[in-house]
């Protein structure tokens, strides 16, 4: 059996194996800061490998890089010893106030066993590490709404004072707090430098969870619009750049604006391959259509004229027609969008026709052969909703109190879905706040019959305590986004009675290890002390955070459906239909180990420590060798 890893991969180590296949002679060694042989990537040599120009020192080139950049490069590829374990308590929420009017808020999950939602708790940097392997370009769609770097919000703190090897140990722990947010104000010294050094390695990281033709869409404002877009340039490619969305997010004037009137914010969106990517396409509406008809009974249904010149002066394109009545019919100045071939075959299949006095042509756009309607850079409030509808929203959604300040309208995501992911897409917004965009999928899936899944991530960021939040109880953002989605899923039940829909989501809480320290740092302990220990699971760890982990450190889904049974009183876990089958009960016996391998499962996990004697570990293998060899076995 194979000793599972039960922590994140990491990512140079990867990227080093792949530059020494492809470049071998580009391989060397060198001495690191503790005085150590190891193997390194000569840099030289690599770069007369890759380019036939190789700039070096302090040659001018474009370049985009700020304080701290290959500190934050670092940061996206540094491994982590964290977890996700799940919070069940799924206890039903109930509405209104307590006595002291103070809203009640559920901790946990709502219908864990059935939902393929996910909510997670935690710094949304160890977050995106956790799914690397599990949510590998698995990703159709995400959107974020990051800090804006206004002045007067707060950034992820990533510690770059503390050593590689004390990052790997510490792997950017939480205060006793749970805080790892810090103001960053426009008197600090780094403003800029401290904003990109948060958002670059979550960019890194969210691209590789992106499908071959998932998108990204960013929101923000002029503040940080150009670094950001550097950013995603370098992350994504400029040639992935997709539209720079303008959202007119109000229709007031703000006169305590000195002098001009924000009215308006920005959404990037970027491709992860382009290539791959098809069209977008909003549904018609009747307005879209109103200038469709069909004056002349045409088979093929409603139809609009449409331009029969070519944007561009091509001479070839300059030639005469001869019209039924042998009118002569001559090009338009840059001349005809079509080669004479194509004119005359789109004249027999009716798409041509000629003009009613043979004076000119006329081309049919048919209705029904328009996929829908190409969406617009430039979004309108009273299409795609305001900031005021958006407060409007929640505040009725929490009996009229205003729990969050800035969110976003339902209509501006679901607009982003709908053009940007299939039906079962599942979709991941890791700076969630108030869950606007687990509430926009749960509505477009109840409008259109949809199976996306959300994954949503949210540190657990204290509310202020001058806050109408931090008033009526709600002391962190993510108890807030955990009931508006309680809440907007009770709504949309009501609004939608025969339609079904997933309304429930998981809770997954960011913690250290399930795995005691020792078990991480086998060189600092002879190996005779391994023999002794009875455990290397903490103690305050269940079988179901084991299982979390297991599934994560295997690429199985988080939202995969878990059934719990018992076999000879030990309690076994069964994971989407035998495809992992997981036993951390001690004392295991033979008959325990024969049940499970005659299941047949891909992946059978058990803890290394709790075979029942010697009988039952010498005869593991023969018995998956005699009822399913070809299942993988895995300890921890």
């Amino acid at each position: 059996m194979d000793k599972l890893k039960m922590q994140t991969v990491n990512k140079a180590d990867e990227k080093f194996k792949k530059l020494a296949a492809m470049f071998p002679n580009a391989v060397t060694e060198t001495i690191d800061e503790n005085g150590e042989v190891v193997r390194a990537i000569d840099k030289d040599v690599l770069m007369q490998e890759i380019s036939c120009k190789v700039v070096d020192g302090n040659e001018e080139r474009y370049q985009f890089t700020w304080s701290d950049k290959k500190k934050s490069v670092l940061l996206a590829n540094a491994p982590i010893n964290k977890t996700l374990r799940p919070v069940r308590d799924d206890e039903t929420t109930p509405t209104g106030a307590d006595s002291e009017g103070k809203l009640y808020c559920g901790s946990g999950s709502v219908d864990f066993d059935n939902t393929e939602n996910l909510y997670i708790e935690g710094d949304n940097l160890e977050v995106l590490k956790l799914l690397q392997e599990t949510y590998l370009s698995k990703i159709k769609m995400i959107y974020i709404d990051p800090p804006y770097n206004t002045g007067n919000d707060f950034v992820y703190e990533d510690d770059f004072a503390q050593s590689t090897e004390e990052y790997l140990e510490n792997s950017g722990q939480f205060d006793e707090d749970g805080n790892r947010m810090v103001q960053n104000t426009e008197s600090n010294g780094r403003f800029h430098t401290d904003w990109l050094n948060m958002i670059y390695p979550r960019l890194k990281l969210a691209k590789a969870l992106l499908t071959d033709d998932g998108v990204i869409f960013i929101s923000i404002d002029d503040n940080e619009l150009e670094n950001i877009k550097k950013c995603c340039e370098e992350v994504f490619g400029e040639s992935n750049f997709l539209a720079n969305i303008v959202w007119k997010h109000t229709q007031q004037s703000k006169n305590d604006e000195p002098h001009f009137s924000r009215q308006y914010n920005h959404t990037l969106v970027y491709a992860k391959m382009k290539s791959s990517l098809p069209n977008f396409y909003f549904k018609r509406t009747e307005e879209d259509n109103k200038n469709y008809s069909n004056p002349d009974a045409d088979p093929k249904g409603m139809w609009r004229s449409g331009d029969v010149r070519s944007p561009n002066y091509r001479k070839t394109l300059r030639y005469t027609i001869t019209a039924p009545n042998g009118n002569i019919i001559q090009p338009p100045t840059n001349g005809w969008r079509w080669s004479e071939e194509s004119l005359r075959d789109k004249i027999s299949t009716g798409e041509i026709k000629f003009k009613s006095d043979n004076s000119g042509i006329i081309r049919k756009i048919y209705l029904c052969d328009q996929p829908g309607r190409t969406p617009e850079n430039l979004w309108e409030g009273q299409q795609f909703g305001t900031t005021r509808q958006a407060a409007s929203l929640i505040k009725n959604l929490f009996d009229g109190v205003q729990v969050f300040d800035t969110p976003k309208p339902i209509e501006l995501i679901k607009k982003m879905l709908e053009i940007a992911t299939g039906q079962d897409s599942i979709v991941l917004d890791f700076f969630s706040g108030s869950a606007t965009t687990a509430h926009a999928v749960m509505q477009l899936n109840a409008e259109d019959g949809g199976h996306r899944k959300f994954i949503m991530v949210q540190l657990p960021e204290k509310t202020d305590e001058k806050s109408e939040a931090y008033k009526f109880g709600y002391k962190y953002i993510n108890e807030i986004g955990k009931e508006r989605i309680r809440r907007a899923a009770k709504k949309i039940a009501e609004e939608n009675p025969e339609t079904k829909f997933d309304g429930g989501f998981r809770v997954l809480k960011c913690d250290s290890s399930n795995m005691k320290n020792v078990y991480y740092n086998p060189a600092e302990y002879e190996p005779s002390l391994f023999t002794s220990l009875e455990d290397n699971i903490k103690e305050d760890r269940t079988s179901e955070d084991l299982l979390f982990q297991v599934m994560l450190d295997l690429g199985v889904l988080l939202s995969s459906k878990i059934e719990e049974t018992t076999i000879a009183g030990k309690r076994v876990f069964n994971v989407e239909d035998n495809y992992l089958i997981a036993c951390f009960d001690d004392n295991v016996t033979e008959e325990v180990i024969t049940e499970i391998a005659k299941q047949k499962p891909y992946y059978f996990v058990m803890r290394d420590s709790s075979m029942a004697n010697d009988s039952v570990a010498t005869n593991f293998e023969q018995i998956f060798a005699a009822y399913s060899p070809d299942t993988v076995r895995k300890v921890l």
